[in-house]
């Protein structure tokens, strides 16, 4: 099947592939985009993962602050090179999550960085909700395990759903722009800060405010 450049131009548009990554994609799905662009994601899975006992310790640091200095977002995202963090991709890449960081408000970073004592609160949890509600008590610790993944995938930012492309996690996200690169990526850090966070704030009952100032 013949595929014009202005297919593999459109494809490489929206996967930042290499061209002839995209040309041979675009042959093998018989110029079926989707099915390219699936292709192209299976194909950067395995270059990334021949890479993933390699070290990135370039890269650079990212910040986003969001709206009128409420929410900022500081993020390391690490690559092999030099050369590769000053990359558009790279780039995009790592302002991309940050602005995640600063909508999803991931707690975590990856499910290794859960406490045990967190883990164990919300599995005491899970389990007492669950008997109240009667479930069967040989159920109870496969719905738990379940309910686990849930709370990772809320919780901890590789296991996010990436606001750009909920079909793929930030982890998913990581490998493909890993293999289109052709480095290893990797998300080493980041830090939320949210203005008044952590600090108790006094409620005010407006009614009784206004009532108070009529009276006086």
């Amino acid at each position: 099947m013949s595929i014009s450049a202005q297919d593999i131009a459109k494809l490489r548009a929206q996967t930042g592939a290499g061209m002839m990554d995209c040309k041979k994609a675009l042959e093998d799905a018989q110029g079926n985009f989707d099915k390219a662009i699936e292709e192209l994601r299976k194909r950067g899975a395995a270059k990334a993962a021949k890479r993933a006992d390699k070290i990135a310790a370039e890269g650079r640091i990212f910040s986003y602050v969001h709206g009128e200095g409420k929410i900022a977002v500081l993020l390391e995202l690490n690559s092999e090179t030099d050369f590769v963090a000053k990359n558009d991709r790279f780039l995009t890449l790592g302002n991309d999550i940050a602005m995640h960081i600063a909508a999803m408000n991931p707690k975590y970073l990856s499910a290794d960085d859960v406490s045990t004592e967190d883990m164990e609160t919300e599995k005491r949890v899970y389990t007492e909700q669950l008997k109240t509600e009667g479930k069967p008590e040989e159920m109870i610790a496969k719905i738990v395990e379940g309910k686990m993944g849930k709370y990772y995938s809320e919780n901890c930012l590789l296991k996010q759903a990436f606001i750009k492309d909920e079909d793929k996690t930030i982890e998913e996200l990581l490998t493909t722009i890993s293999g289109e690169i052709g480095e290893k990526i990797s998300l080493r850090r980041f830090a939320r800060y949210e203005v008044g966070e952590g600090i108790e704030k006094k409620q005010t009952d407006f009614v009784a405010e206004v009532q108070e100032q009529l009276a006086s």
